[in-house]
C-alpha cells in the first residue's frame, strides 16, 4: 500500500490563538502599566529625536521614491515626512532604535519592546487622518498606549523563555510578531483575520544575528527594528484584504516553525498575558550603552570620580577586572580592532575604558572622532571579564531581573581600589523613583535638538500629563512634532 500525505486543513496553533484573544480581548487594568508606557512613548520619541541629529540615521528616511506624496500619509516625528505607513513604520522604528537608547528586555531572548512603536503610531496616525478625511474620529494617543501595552507583552513574555539568539535568529522577529499582533487590532481586523496576519509574520525570512555579532556587527541593528515592524504593517494590511493564513505554521510537520527553525522544540510560557512587561520594563537613562553594560558603565563613572579624587587618572591604571552575567559574556566581551559605531556599542571593554578616562558616554562617544584617542584601546587591553554564576542568576530570577557588573581596579602603583557593584541600573523597576525624574530631564533634552523653544513647551505641555496626553487625537499629537 502507498503511503499518503494528510490535507485536512488544521485548527490555529493554540500560539496563535492566544494572541489573538489577548489582542482583542484582554481589558488593560493596571495604573502601572499606563504610566509605564506613558513614560516609554516620551523616553522612545525623544530617543527619535536625538538620532535625527546623525546623518548616517538619516540618510535611511523618507519616501522610498523621492518626491512621492500620500493623501493622509503618517507623518514621521521631528522631520517634515508624510509617508505611507509601512514605510513610515520603518523610518519611527529606525530612529526610535539608532543610537540604542530606548527600552530594554532582558531574559532568555533580548530585545527592545519600544522598537513596535514605529508600526504603532504610524498606523495609528494614518489611520486617524483617513478617518478625518472621511468624517470620522481620529484615534487617541491613549489606543497609542493600549497598543504599546500589547506589543511590550507579546514580546516579553516570548522572550522569557524563548531564546531565539541560540538558534541564530535575532530578536528583532519578536518586534515583527508583537507588532504584527497590535496593528491588526488597530485595523480593526477579525479575530480570524488577525490569526492570518500573525501565521504570516512566522512564516517569513527572519533575520539573523550576524550583524550584532564579530565579526560582522554592523549598522543593520540600527534600523533592523525599524524593518521589523514596518513589515508587521504589511502584514496586517494584507491579511486586511481578506488574505488566507497558515495554521499550524508552527507545528506543521517537516515545513513548521518549529522544525525548520526552532530544532524541534515548542516554544514554552512562564506566564500568560498580561501587562508584566510594561510594568518591569528597564529603560536607558544615563547611557547609551547595550544594557547587559549599563552597570558596568554606572560603576566606571564611580570610579573615574573615585581616581580624581586620589590625584590619577586612567594612565595609572594596571589592570580592570569586570564580574558580570552570562549574557554579557556572550554578547559584548570583545578582543581586537572595533570597526564602527555599531561595533563599539557593543564592546563592555570600550563602554567601560570611554567614561574611565572621559568621564562620560554618550552616543557621540561610538563615533570616529572619539575611538581614534590612542587611550581607549590600551585601556580595553587592561580589562579581563569573568562570569559570577550568582549574577547570572538573579539576572533570570522574575522577582530580581538584575543586571549586575562588579569593577575593580588595580593600579600601577600596587594600590587595589575596592570593587564597585551596581547590581541595578537607573532604569530598572526598583530604581523608578530615582530614574523617572532623569527620564523627564532626557526627554527635555531630547526636544531641545531638534525643536525652536516655543515648540519645545507646547510638546512639554500637551505630553507631560497622562490624562490630557491619553486624551488627544494621535494626528494632534503628531502635528506638534513636525519640523
Amino acid at each position: 500500500m502507498g503511503s499518503y500525505i494528510s490535507n485536512e486543513r488544521p485548527e490555529p496553533d493554540k500560539v496563535l490563538t492566544d494572541i489573538a484573544d489577548y489582542v482583542l480581548n484582554y481589558e488593560i487594568k493596571s495604573e502601572l502599566a499606563w504610566k509605564t508606557a506613558h513614560y516609554c512613548l516620551l523616553d522612545s520619541l525623544g530617543c527619535a529625536f536625538e538620532a535625527l541629529t546623525y546623518p548616517a540615521c538619516c540618510k535611511m528616511l523618507g519616501p522610498i521614491v523621492p518626491g512621492t506624496v500620500v493623501p493622509n500619509g503618517a507623518k514621521v516625528p521631528g522631520t517634515h515626512f508624510q509617508l505611507d505607513p509601512v514605510k513610515a513604520a520603518f523610518d519611527i522604528g529606525a530612529t526610535v532604535r539608532w543610537l540604542d537608547f530606548n527600552d530594554t528586555w532582558l531574559a532568555a531572548e533580548w530585545g527592545h519592546p519600544s522598537d513596535n512603536l514605529g508600526g504603532i503610531l504610524a498606523t495609528a496616525d494614518w489611520i486617524s487622518r483617513t478617518n478625518i478625511a472621511n468624517g470620522k474620529k481620529p484615534l487617541i494617543v491613549k489606543d497609542v498606549l493600549d497598543a504599546m501595552i500589547r506589543a511590550h507583552e507579546i514580546q516579553g513574555v516570548f522572550a522569557l523563555e524563548n531564546a531565539f539568539n541560540k538558534v541564530g535568529l535575532d530578536h528583532v522577529i519578536l518586534v515583527k510578531l508583537a507588532s504584527t499582533a497590535v496593528v491588526s487590532r488597530l485595523l480593526g481586523l477579525t479575530k480570524d483575520e488577525t490569526i492570518n496576519a500573525i501565521s504570516n509574520a512566522f512564516v517569513d525570512g527572519h533575520s539573523l544575528r550576524t550583524y550584532r555579532h564579530a565579526p560582522n556587527t554592523g549598522s543593520r541593528k540600527s534600523w533592523a527594528a525599524g524593518d521589523a515592524t514596518s513589515r508587521a504593517v504589511r502584514l496586517a494590511l494584507i491579511a486586511k484584504t481578506g488574505e488566507m493564513g497558515y495554521p499550524s505554521v508552527l507545528t506543521a510537520k517537516t515545513w513548521g516553525f518549529y522544525d525548520v527553525l526552532f530544532k524541534g522544540n515548542q516554544f514554552k510560557f512562564q506566564r500568560p498575558f498580561g501587562t508584566y512587561v510594561m510594568e518591569n520594563v528597564l529603560f536607558k537613562i544615563s547611557f547609551p550603552a547595550e544594557f547587559h553594560a549599563q552597570t558596568a558603565v554606572e560603576a566606571a563613572m564611580t570610579l573615574h570620580a573615585k581616581l580624581k579624587s586620589m590625584g590619577k587618572s586612567s594612565d595609572d591604571i594596571k589592570k580592570i577586572s569586570i564580574r558580570t552575567h552570562e549574557a554579557a559574556i556572550r554578547i559584548i566581551d570583545k578582543k581586537g580592532p572595533l570597526h564602527n559605531p555599531a561595533d563599539r556599542d557593543h564592546c563592555i571593554q570600550y563602554m567601560v575604558a570611554v567614561p574611565l578616562i572621559f568621564g562620560r558616554l554618550t552616543a557621540e562617544d561610538y563615533e570616529d572622532k572619539v575611538a581614534a584617542d590612542p587611550r581607549i584601546d590600551a585601556l580595553r587591553e587592561k580589562i579581563e571579564c569573568f562570569e559570577d554564576p550568582q549574577f547570572t542568576k538573579d539576572y533570570h530570577d522574575p522577582d530580581k531581573r538584575s543586571i549586575a557588573n562588579g569593577l575593580a581596579l588595580e593600579l600601577n602603583d600596587g594600590t587595589k581600589l575596592d570593587e564597585v557593584v551596581v547590581e541595578y541600573p537607573i532604569g530598572h523597576k526598583r530604581r523608578r523613583d530615582e530614574g523617572i525624574p532623569e527620564l523627564i530631564k532626557k526627554f527635555k533634552i531630547n526636544l531641545a535638538r531638534r525643536f525652536p523653544e516655543k515648540q519645545q513647551k507646547l510638546i512639554l505641555e500637551k505630553s507631560s500629563d497622562f490624562n490630557t496626553l491619553a486624551n488627544m487625537p494621535v494626528n494632534e499629537f503628531v502635528d506638534m512634532m513636525v519640523i
